[in-house]
């Protein structure tokens, strides 16, 4: 990947390819004739990559003779591409001393030095310098350019702080090993992430109790191996589906491939390669599933992209097949490099790192949000000091958008990394999302049931969600977006569908999540279903639009079970008068009779009636009582 030290690794061997014609015509070999034969040893070091070996010998140089700007400038040069910034600024000053005029390339060498350790002032200065040479080479310019901008925006955010006080997670989820990539179910309960033991990457999971996360234990033995790592993983919001990165396996189609587990009560099924189109003989990883499950973000550098490694996306298919990848496009994707893409559980907002858009660092953390059209608009840089002159990746925000979780630098600051969690700021903030958590059961043997679970937007008719319960515990989790009326229906082949509604339209509504404990009736005469997405306006009985996805729930379970026959039934609450809430409740439940006839279902297998007030499920002396007696239902009368 493209980062400012794969930069300086190029612009080194730029430098070094012109030093004879550059500055090796602007002074005579060194009069030290021990000084000059270590720099030309230094130079037959360099051609072999041995820069240790040459970085010694430099040093001997410029001790026999301290004004060597030849050998100060090669020392600059070989520290700064081994990341020794401050020590790269040091020698190239040193140039400078000598005569500011030896060579033009100082001042790019020293102001990439510059970036790279926060001195965004000298750097600009000394990028201006550079920039006032004549007869730069094009590509040379653009890099200069890109620097200019790098700069000029981390003065800026520097100079306005978002707030930021990033905690350190507490000892059994942080070690003396290396801990990174961390993500999140969407109940903010389980955190797996990756742990590097030796040279060894595999998941470990943690639990949240009491507050407070508990020691962390391997994933899986059917995940993790001993002789391949795994990493770079994302979990579906139900924690059912795990995506992560293996390389170099036996399978691989590449480098790096994606792989999928499904986990089935407490255990992990074997991972599987999910194959072309989405992996290739490149290079696939870092793996970020949307919300419903149907969106596969992740980063390759197959032809076809902007710059060296891209975000691309895949679709979920008719066949459980992914689509041909598409590429996110300008608005996410630069000449450069982005990385560690995270599609919140909004759906509309997108993390990720990039070193190609302006910021602060070798890499910072940027998002961009969908428009209305569902186009990526330009990304935002997170800001300072949540980025920072270092590299920053691998962000995860909880679903509720308020703490984000990340891995840095350890506090003793060695060269291993913790993790930690910050209060995200609100103006980079995800919309709200809560989440539906239950388990789905028999009502009459409280058997914990495989069903199948489909989330409608009512007003769109847009399928959110279309998932399963865990087969062995009957749990499901879902997330539900702010600003939405959802429509939650959970079938089984020989039961009767549940129904439940989220109204989602307000600050409080999305404060908390829903525990619903899923009941379903087997068919059976008596059987009773309260169509909870059915919607008339108040003393009207024509249907709304936003019933269309209730019904088809209802034509579903009619078509699959063809001998069914059921009453529909109108009901109100006891406010008004007793004949007109007689004729409403009567003509609603023909509305969904008619409805249903117009979607061939046989007349002879429906009737309808209406029972006013007269049948009530809740206290008409409240609000919310008088709510839930205005509905609509249907009844099994023979089967």
């Amino acid at each position: 990947m493209m980062s400012r030290f794969s930069l300086s690794l190029a612009l080194f061997f730029l430098l070094c390819g012109h030093m004879q014609i550059g500055y090796a015509q602007l002074q005579a070999n060194s009069p030290n004739k021990e000084a000059q034969q270590a720099y030309e040893q230094a130079g037959r070091m360099i051609a072999i990559k041995s820069y240790g070996q040459a970085a010694e010998l430099l040093g001997k140089a410029v001790k026999l003779d301290p004004r060597f700007a030849k050998a100060w400038q090669q020392m600059g040069d070989l520290a700064r591409i081994r990341q020794d910034y401050t020590s790269a600024k040091e020698n190239y000053r040193k140039v400078l001393a000598i005569d500011p005029e030896f060579y033009r390339g100082t001042y790019l060498g020293l102001a990439e030095s510059e970036l790279n350790t926060a001195d965004y002032t000298s750097a600009l200065q000394h990028l201006r310098k550079y920039e006032s040479y004549p007869d730069i080479l094009e590509a040379t310019r653009k890099l200069i350019a890109k620097y200019i901008g790098d700069a000029e925006f981390s003065l800026k955010a520097v100079s306005d702080p978002v707030p930021f006080k990033p905690v350190r997670l507490n000892d059994g989820v942080n070690t003396n090993d290396h801990e990174y990539f961390p993500v999140l179910t969407a109940d903010g309960e389980t955190l797996i992430f990756t742990r590097r033991i030796g040279q060894n990457e595999d998941f470990y999971k943690s639990n949240l109790i009491d507050g407070k996360w508990t020691t962390a234990s391997p994933l899986s033995s059917a995940i993790n191996t001993p002789q391949f790592n795994e990493g770079a993983q994302c979990i579906s919001p139900d924690g059912l589906y795990l995506f992560f990165t293996g390389c170099n396996r036996p399978d691989g189609k590449g480098r790096c491939d994606i792989y999928l587990t499904r986990r089935e009560g407490k255990e992990w099924a074997k991972p599987f390669n999910i194959g072309p189109p989405v992996n290739t003989d490149g290079w696939e990883s870092q793996p970020s599933i949307s919300p419903d499950g149907r969106t596969l973000y992740f980063v390759s550098n197959r032809t076809g992209g902007i710059g060296g490694y891209d975000i691309w996306k895949s679709s979920l298919v008719e066949g459980g097949e992914w689509s041909q990848p598409v590429n996110l496009g300008p608005k996410v994707n630069t000449p450069y490099d982005e990385q560690a893409p995270f599609i919140h559980a909004d759906n509309e907002t997108l993390y990720f790192s990039s070193n190609g858009w302006p910021g602060l660092g070798n890499r910072d953390i940027f998002l961009s949000r969908k428009d209305a059209q569902g186009n990526w608009q330009t990304p935002q840089n997170l800001g300072y000091p949540i980025n920072t002159a270092g590299e920053e990746t691998g962000l995860t925000i909880s679903s509720d958008g308020k703490t984000a979780f990340f891995s840095a630098t350890k506090a003793d600051d060695s060269k291993g990394m913790d993790l930690f969690s910050f209060g995200l700021p609100a103006k980079i903030a995800p919309k709200p999302v809560t989440y539906v958590k239950g388990t789905v059961a028999d009502k009459k043997t409280g058997e914990l049931l495989f069903a199948t679970l489909r989330i409608t937007d009512v007003t769109s008719g847009e399928l959110l969600y279309d998932d399963t319960s865990d087969p062995g515990s009957g749990e499901f989790l879902a997330t539900l977006p702010a600003g939405k009326v959802i429509a939650l229906a959970i079938e089984k082949e020989g039961y009767l569908f549940y129904s439940a509604n989220f109204t989602l339209t307000t600050p409080a509504s999305v404060a908390r999540p829903f525990l619903v404990r899923a009941l379903l009736e087997k068919i059976e005469v008596g059987g009773m279903v309260v169509l909870n997405n059915v919607f008339f306006n108040t003393n009207k009985y024509e249907l709304l639009p936003e019933s269309r996805s209730e019904l088809q729930e209802l034509i579903k379970l009619l078509t699959a079970n063809p001998s069914l026959v059921i009453e529909i039934s109108g009901h109100t609450d006891n406010k008004g008068d007793d004949k007109l809430n007689q004729v409403l409740s009567e003509n609603r439940a023909k509305a969904v009779y008619e409805f249903l006839v117009a979607n061939k279902i046989a007349a002879k297998r429906l009737t309808f009636k209406g029972y006013g007030a007269g049948k009530p499920i809740a206290d008409n002396a409240t609000e919310e009582g008088r709510k839930t007696n205005r509905r609509t239902e249907f009844r099994v009368t023979a089967k």
